[in-house]
């Protein structure tokens, strides 16, 4: 089965529906393994490229301050039945994350995009570092066995920039407005970070039809 998945590495909801479809992915078994594809959405799109101080982007876009952590208290509790520590009262900034984006990419053409993934949600929400710094996207990048050189000569190709973007337009012309999204053989979709037997249903159905 193909399973594509709409995320962005600054949704939490991203990181609980990535360990959901895992456990979903165990109640189906099955032989062989899916092939799994990170597809590119930015829930800030109009963020600057520096990014902005968290505290000032969760006033500007929750009314308050207190409304933010209010929001923060549900997805730590949500992660914490998923073994996802949310380190949310530390994170500073809130990146742009097209470059993190394009890392993925390139770390999918290279066989690491779930190891690239997986470090940039655990970097971002459990070690609170800025996945909008280059030198922590390199380091990341390093880990998951992507060479510095090729990740380097890869922001420097504006003709990759435009193929990452014109990827992530063409999901929302596919209609979709919100992640994360999961989409099973480009027979069904689910919105949202459901629950692992939702999921399973939806890929058992995916697999029928």
């Amino acid at each position: 089965m193909k399973i594509e998945i709409v995320s962005d590495v600054v949704c939490p909801w991203c990181y609980i529906g990535k360990r959901r479809l895992e456990k979903a992915l165990a109640v189906v078994g099955g032989d062989g393994r899916p092939e799994v594809t990170w597809l590119p959405f930015q829930l800030n799109p109009g963020m600057p490229p520096e990014g902005m101080p968290r505290a000032a982007y969760r006033r500007e876009k929750f009314g308050s301050v207190e409304r933010g952590r209010e929001l923060d208290a549900r997805v730590a509790a949500e992660g914490r039945g998923e073994g996802i520590d949310f380190a949310l009262e530390r994170i500073e900034r809130t990146p742009n994350t097209f470059a993190a984006h394009r890392l993925i990419d390139l770390a999918q053409e290279r066989g690491a995009g779930g190891a690239v993934v997986d470090a940039l949600f655990r970097a971002y929400f459990e070690e609170a570092r800025d996945i909008g710094d280059r030198e922590v996207l390199l380091g990341i990048a390093e880990a998951a066995g992507v060479a510095r050189a090729d990740l380097e000569a890869r922001w420097g190709d504006a003709a990759h920039a435009r193929r990452v973007a014109q990827l992530e337009e063409s999901m929302k012309q596919l209609g979709i407005g919100g992640v994360p999204t999961f989409i099973f053989d480009r027979k069904l979709g689910v919105s949202g970070a459901q629950a692992p037997e939702a999921l399973a249903a939806a890929m058992r159905e995916a697999a029928t039809t």
